[in-house]
């Protein structure tokens, strides 16, 4: 793994009896802009007056969806789900969205997070009798939803529920047979937005899906919150407040999220700009030409090369049609496939001191990789700038950092660093400006991977189900 990767995109649409609109098509395109938040499995599952049917599959939406698969998927409502999975749960069985039958009707659940107590609730579950088919969180939620929605009137009443008994991350989108829903947690960990087109309604992970499908931003779905749709239009539930703060992942803005979204009313690309300007400030340098690493450090480094009046440059060219590296499973051959994603462009660097700008640094791999390049190409000096702060502890809310010993910054100095990637000098944004962004902008942060302050109670160790057990074989 070369960079860090999110859990997954997640979208729903309910469409209006009056408005001509395919759910299923329209899910199809939203997924196609949130592919970039999962390229390992996908899922659309309709509902056709009640009727469910689903289609997921591991691959690109291009490569489990054509024509004729939409064709078979009629409804009026529709979720969908792309994936970026751990490696033990790359498979079709573990792909969303998840479709079950329970004692109150059919119930599909497309997931964004980590739910922290995953285990002691799975394993409570399984003492209650309940069997699982996978070993992701979707399937522990729906049968959280099912369990719940025994005891109340509604599923929003059983969703609301939830709030009191899962901790960790979780933006979902379900459908049950007449209502399409969406439920964020109380920390607000992962984006979830709410879209109108005509008198249909649409929630996303991000607002790049809504502009592909027409939509117009409505709102963001708030921390603590449940919100459907039915046939009288829209509807929320507030989960009462139990003094838990507001922590949407920083991540989201420095890598995760397009730049052409905006989260919690904030423009991802200002954000990164921001970033860049206030590391021209924080570590200035004499150079000739300031560049960016495709794709989230580029808004970074305009940020920076406005501030510091140094000109700005396209220094690296990303190779769109290739995958990404760390699903190669051996090191030779994500080594390789870095090659052919990314190339120097000479007459930008030759002969010349280069700013290089990325968003972060896990293992470091990469980045002694990209400085080769560069030298390769003719640049005299390469100062590299990172637009956060050092990773220095694990996420347990769906951010995949790896184990602390496998991360670059941790037990090493700046000067270290700098001379095992093999740059002139290096300089992250320190955590201080990056809070003063975030207080710019009005949002609250989650920093817990620079700072190891959690927003919520994390394990002290992963628990594991005595249950636990891995089966191999298959197609």
């Amino acid at each position: 793994m070369q960079k860090i990767h999110e859990a997954c995109g997640v979208f729903g649409i309910y469409a209006a009896p009056n408005d001509s609109i395919n759910p299923a098509e329209e899910t199809f395109n939203a997924l196609f802009a949130l592919q970039h938040r999962g390229q390992e499995s996908c899922g659309i599952a309709v509902s056709d007056r009640g009727v469910f049917r689903v289609r997921k599959n591991v691959g690109l939406v291009s490569e489990v969806f054509d024509e004729e698969a939409l064709a078979a998927l009629p409804g009026q409502i529709a979720i969908g789900h792309c994936r970026y999975a751990a490696n033990d749960l790359k498979d079709r069985e573990n792909a969303l969205p998840i479709v079950v039958e329970h004692a109150k009707g059919n119930l599909a659940v497309s997931h964004n997070g980590a739910v922290v107590n995953a285990a002691q609730l799975r394993r409570e579950l399984q003492e209650q009798g309940n069997v699982f088919q996978t070993r992701g969180d979707a399937e522990l939620i729906a049968n959280l939803v099912a369990r719940e929605r025994l005891k109340c009137s509604s599923t929003e009443e059983a969703l609301l529920r939830l709030m009191d008994i899962m901790t960790g991350a979780y933006s979902l989108v379900l459908m049950s047979p007449r209502k399409l829903l969406a439920a964020r947690d109380r920390c607000g960990y992962r984006p979830l937005c709410i879209g109108k087109v005509g008198e249909s309604w649409v929630f996303s992970s991000e607002t790049v899906a809504l502009d592909a499908v027409g939509a117009t931003l409505v709102r963001d779905v708030k921390p603590g919150e449940v919100v459907w749709v039915d046939a009288d239009g829209l509807h929320s539930l507030q989960a009462t407040d139990n003094g838990t703060r507001q922590a949407l992942c920083v991540f989201e803005y420095v890598y995760f999220a397009r730049p052409d979204s905006v989260i919690d009313g904030m423009s991802v690309d200002r954000f990164r700009r921001l970033a860049g300007m206030h590391l021209a400030l924080e570590s200035p340098i004499c150079a000739d030409v300031v560049i960016g690493v495709p794709d989230s450090g580029l808004p970074a480094a305009t940020g920076y090369s406005h501030c510091s009046g140094i000109p700005y440059g396209v220094g690296l060219i990303k190779n769109r049609y290739i995958g990404r590296t760390f699903i190669q499973p051996m090191q030779s051959q994500r080594e390789r496939a870095m090659k052919i994603k990314l190339n120097a462009l000479a007459d930008t660097v030759r002969g010349k001191r280069v700013i290089m700008i990325d968003d972060s640094i896990v293992r470091g791999t990469t980045s002694a990789h990209l400085v080769s390049l560069l030298r390769e190409a003719g640049a005299t000096e390469v100062h590299m700038r990172i637009s956060c702060p050092p990773f220095l502890h694990p996420c347990y809310f769906g951010t995949d950092v790896p184990d602390r010993k496998m991360l670059l910054a941790v037990g090493r100095t700046v000067e270290d660093m700098r001379k095992i990637i093999g740059v002139d000098s290096l300089a992250f944004l320190s955590l201080e400006a990056l809070h003063r962004i975030a207080r710019e902008v009005n949002i609250d942060i989650c920093d817990a991977c620079f700072t190891g302050d959690y927003p919520t109670k994390i394990p002290e160790k992963r628990e594991v189900s005595k249950y636990e057990c891995h089966i191999e074989g298959g197609e």
